[in-house]
């Protein structure tokens, strides 16, 4: 009798470079000949991809662990695996602090699990937390969705905001080569994916580490050239990108999302603060001005765009004033999404050892007054949709509706629609509006758009 293949499960945390990577190391698991289980605890591997931007995250990472650490003491067969951003930050002291760990992996490490699970199957505990040069992936990533991918363009991150760990657990920008990019693309056009998210740290940084000669001032290969580029793909109807940041963020973008039909009208530009003195501590080089002549662009251009960014409350000496105008920036520019946090000190970053922290009630005040105001700006927002026509990619099943279907404008509010899964998934269906949501609208379907 053939034994039954190992199962493998992978709990993912954090932003959608950690979705993408995990989807990278299921298609490794998969290729292996482990076969994917949802259930955790019916799991042979276990890999926890992890994410250290906050505190919170990273504790559930631990209880998640310890539980799966009593299990392999019943089983020593099972292999626990701890990737991402937790993994590069703490090392061999996750091996200390969790003795029946196997594989300690940095997120540059995702394409050589192979390898690395190799090791640890000739009876080897092992941390792979150097800094490696990426090379082109030949993985073949198990994608979650059928319709829309992540596709990396940039891995890194060069910036040095006071902060923020992912320049140390990340490492420095390296930019793919655009073929390479153009290639995975292509092979997701014809498997039938409709729609691709193109992803970087810094995405704005793209091609300034490749070589090649700058051209009347310019660099050759920069993000926009990467959109043009691509944007003919046969079979992909949708590209979005992120994450941007304002420094780098240029009117020839703008101008280029414009032009390209498949550019979706959806930018995140995260801000992290509107007051220029809190800005200037987080080291994040543009003034809150700088960030509303931006958004005042980008609007000219797309009258209708969807802008979400990030904001951080509660930085080290952010004063009532300062928090106010961050209040003020999200009150004038009227988000379609923002997502908000308190500020949480991180291993190694400068901030976190400077001693003008701010009492965590203050921090949860200010959370909760900013979200408030989030509700309802994005709620004012939202009123535009009423009784429109929009294109809406159907991805999936409502989960809470069975009859209804989902998926997202191009603006990327998420929208549900009465359907059958079978007939529409990765259709872009036209759907008239005839519910609001400050984030999620509900309509009719009128006919496949294509």
């Amino acid at each position: 009798m053939t034994p039954s293949p190992r199962r493998y499960h992978i709990t993912t945390f954090g932003c959608q470079m950690n979705k993408a990577d995990s989807e990278r190391m299921a298609g490794v698991l998969d290729h292996m000949g482990l076969v994917w289980t949802d259930d955790p605890y019916q799991a042979d591997l276990v890999l926890y991809n992890t994410c250290t931007i906050r505190d919170n995250a990273e504790q559930k990472v631990y209880s998640y662990l310890g539980r799966q650490a009593r299990r392999k003491q019943q089983r020593p067969d099972l292999t626990l695996v701890v990737a991402g951003c937790v993994a590069q930050q703490e090392g061999e002291a996750l091996l200390r602090r969790v003795p029946e760990l196997d594989l300690v992996m940095g997120p540059q490490h995702a394409n050589r699990l192979q390898d690395l699970l190799d090791q640890v199957l000739a009876g080897n505990q092992v941390v792979a937390t150097d800094a490696v040069d990426i090379m082109e992936d030949i993985t073949k990533p198990r994608r979650d969705s059928q319709v829309t991918a992540w596709v990396n363009v940039i891995y890194g991150c060069n910036e040095r905001c006071t902060y923020c760990v992912v320049p140390g657990v990340r490492g420095v920008e390296q930019s793919r080569m655009p073929q390479a990019i153009r290639t995975e693309i292509e092979e997701l056009g014809r498997q039938g994916f409709k729609e691709v998210t193109l992803l970087g740290q810094n995405i704005d940084a793209y091609g300034r580490d490749l070589p090649g000669s700058t051209v009347a001032g310019r660099h050759q290969h920069n993000f926009t050239d990467l959109l043009y580029y691509l944007h003919d793909v046969s079979g992909i109807e949708r590209f979005r990108f992120a994450t941007s940041h304002p420094r780098y963020f240029t009117e020839r973008l703008i101008r280029a999302c414009a032009e390209l039909p498949k550019v979706c009208e959806h930018f995140h530009i995260p801000f992290q603060s509107g007051d220029n003195q809190v800005l200037k501590a987080m080291a994040r080089g543009y003034t809150q001005e700088k960030y509303r002549r931006i958004i005042h662009t980008i609007r000219s251009y797309i009258p209708d765009a969807a802008i979400s960014a990030d904001a951080i409350v509660g930085f080290p000496g952010e004063t009532e004033e300062q928090f106010q105008h961050t209040l003020d920036l999200v009150n004038d520019i009227a988000f379609d999404h923002l997502n908000t946090a308190a500020y949480s000190p991180r291993p190694g970053t400068p901030a976190a050892r400077w001693d003008n922290q701010i009492d965590e009630p203050i921090k949860a005040d200010r959370l909760q007054r900013l979200n408030h105001l989030v509700a309802v700006k994005a709620a004012e927002r939202s009123q535009r949709y009423q009784g429109r026509i929009e294109e809406v990619l159907v991805e999936a099943i409502n989960p809470k509706h069975p009859a209804q279907v989902m998926g997202r404008t191009r603006s990327n509010r998420l929208t549900f629609l009465p359907g059958d899964l079978a007939v529409l998934k990765g259709q872009i269906v036209a759907v008239k509006i005839t519910q609001v949501r400050p984030f999620s609208l509900t309509g009719e379907p009128l006919i496949p758009v294509s």
